[in-house]
């Protein structure tokens, strides 16, 4: 008798060092993919509720607020535009209103919708969702009674033929069981899977995929528990069940990598080599009312991640924290480059952020209306007087960046024997600071040229000057920003320090 495999460990990536700078190569390798699938709309109707019906004891919502944005496949679509991808949609939408709305918002996400079919008398699968002060209260859904037309059908393979002709670096597959990926859609798929690079199959139904062998699945522990048909897994270690039926999920999904998303309890990769070790990520935890629309997130931060050449361990920790980022967002929401360079810098304190994915940041953090406060300098041996400095920059805002000089630079103003420390260790320690929200370095003898690109809404400097001494203010003011001189403690600079070191003395 064969000895029986021992169950693998899983290995938590969920501390794994991810650098923000991931974000933004997807973004300039701007992969190209083509989404198949089944796109919907998502609506919100919300206002306050203070009353209950006289006509039944139900909550009476004024209604204040009405918005839409793409769901299912659309969602998925919007997703990878918003991380920089190139983005082909391939769906069928109905000729009503609805339709139309759903197509313009996926234009303005940066979705290439030319590939989506509409079908004439078909009705646009809507899902709308009542909510007052935060919590739904009701949805109720519309969409077609049934699927598509033959005729619309063949539109629609031609139109994915197309796409497939443009050589996309992948396929991401959003079925959601509405008929847009249909047998004659999944025959197409098969006939030119070789000229396939990455093939992603999110489907509610496992029925019909294994046959593709896509390279990566993304079922939720429901989908995947009837994928191999037993019941769905009840108590609160649902990983260690994923792990334990292993190798009948591979096999089901047609030997190919299998990632199970878990909700709050984030997700387990379990890679098709059985020689390689399966791995599980934790989610920051969030209400289930703003779980709308994560797995799309997440599937297509995957796909985005693996067409860009980004290893599957890393690629997993990078597509939970993207949906991450929507959990702490009301409704359906997008994960950008910027937010996610902004949530992979935030646990990655003390990284050196590239210019471009400090650009990336600010700008998330100037639509949500931040107060940016900006300081450099050589923070060489840290002491006293840089955190109680920097503890006062940060009062000024919402958000401190810290530009450190590089050492060429440190150089050529401290001298030969300096900096004592490298630049990666002055930007660990500084980022380790809980006051410091990002960290950059610059190559020049002033910020001037990174203020320029900042634009932030404070600048500081320590010390015994007056704005109108530094070379920056000029750039700050007229950016329409702030200079403000903070504190100064004399006998705690590093020069002092270092020549007490010298001298003998503590």
């Amino acid at each position: 008798m064969d000895p029986v495999r021992p169950v693998d460990p899983l290995i938590d990536l969920t501390p794994a060092r991810v650098p923000a700078a991931l974000a933004g190569e997807i973004t300039a390798r701007a992969p190209r993919v083509v989404v198949v699938g089944d796109a919907l709309l998502d609506g919100w109707l919300s206002g306050p509720a203070r009353r209950l019906g006289r006509d039944g004891p139900v909550p009476v919502v004024e209604l204040s607020e009405t918005r839409s944005t793409p769901g299912g496949a659309g969602n998925a679509a919007a997703n990878l535009a918003a991380l920089g991808a190139r983005v082909e949609l391939v769906s069928v939408l109905g000729d009503d209103g609805d339709g139309a709305v759903l197509r313009e918002l996926l234009q303005s996400a940066g979705v290439h919708t030319a590939p989506c079919v509409c079908e004439d008398g078909r009705a646009t699968a809507v899902k709308r969702r009542l909510v007052s002060a935060g919590q739904p209260l009701a949805r109720y859904d519309v969409g077609p009674d049934r699927g598509p037309r033959p005729r619309t059908v063949t539109a629609l393979v031609a139109a994915l033929e197309a796409a497939l002709d443009r050589e996309p670096d992948a396929v991401l597959v959003a079925d959601y069981g509405l008929g847009a990926v249909g047998r004659e859609v999944r025959a197409a798929l098969a006939r030119r899977r070789a000229q396939i690079p990455l093939l992603v199959v999110d489907a509610r139904s496992g029925d019909g995929w294994s046959a593709l062998a896509p390279d990566a699945v993304t079922p939720n522990v429901a989908e995947a528990a009837a994928l191999i048909g037993v019941p769905e897994p009840a108590g609160p270690d649902r990983a260690a069940w994923v792990l334990a039926h292993r190798a009948e999920l591979v096999a089901a999904a047609g030997g190919a990598d299998v990632l199970v998303t878990l909700d709050v309890d984030g997700a387990v990769r379990l890679p098709a080599d059985p020689d390689a070790p399966p791995g599980r990520t934790h989610a920051v935890p969030g209400p289930d009312s703003r779980a709308c629309g994560a797995g799309d997130t997440f599937t297509a931060a995957i796909t985005a991640a693996l067409a860009s050449g980004i290893v599957a361990e890393t690629a997993l920790v990078l597509a939970q924290c993207a949906a991450d980022v929507v959990v702490a967002q009301e409704g359906t929401a997008v994960c950008s480059a910027g937010a996610l360079s902004a949530r992979l810098a935030a646990r990655d304190r003390g990284g050196l952020l590239a210019h471009r994915d400090l650009l990336a940041i600010l700008d998330e953090h100037r639509r949500a209306g931040h107060r940016i406060v900006f300081t450099n300098g050589c923070f060489d041996v840290l002491h006293r007087g840089h955190v109680a400095y920097l503890r006062q920059a940060r009062a000024l805002g919402d958000v401190l960046v810290v530009a450190l000089n590089d050492d060429d630079s440190v150089e050529r103003l401290k001298g030969p024997e300096r900096p004592v420390n490298p630049l990666e260790d002055r930007a660990g320690v500084v980022g380790a600071i809980e006051c410091v929200d990002l960290v950059t370095a610059f190559a020049e003898d002033t910020p001037v040229a990174l203020i320029e690109a900042v634009r932030p809404d404070v600048y500081t400097k320590g010390g015994d000057y007056t704005p109108q001494m530094l070379p920056e203010t000029p750039t700050v003011e007229r950016l329409g920003g702030e200079v403000r001189v903070l504190d100064y403690l004399s006998d705690h600079s590093t020069t002092a320090i270092v020549g007490r070191i010298r001298a003998g003395r503590s």
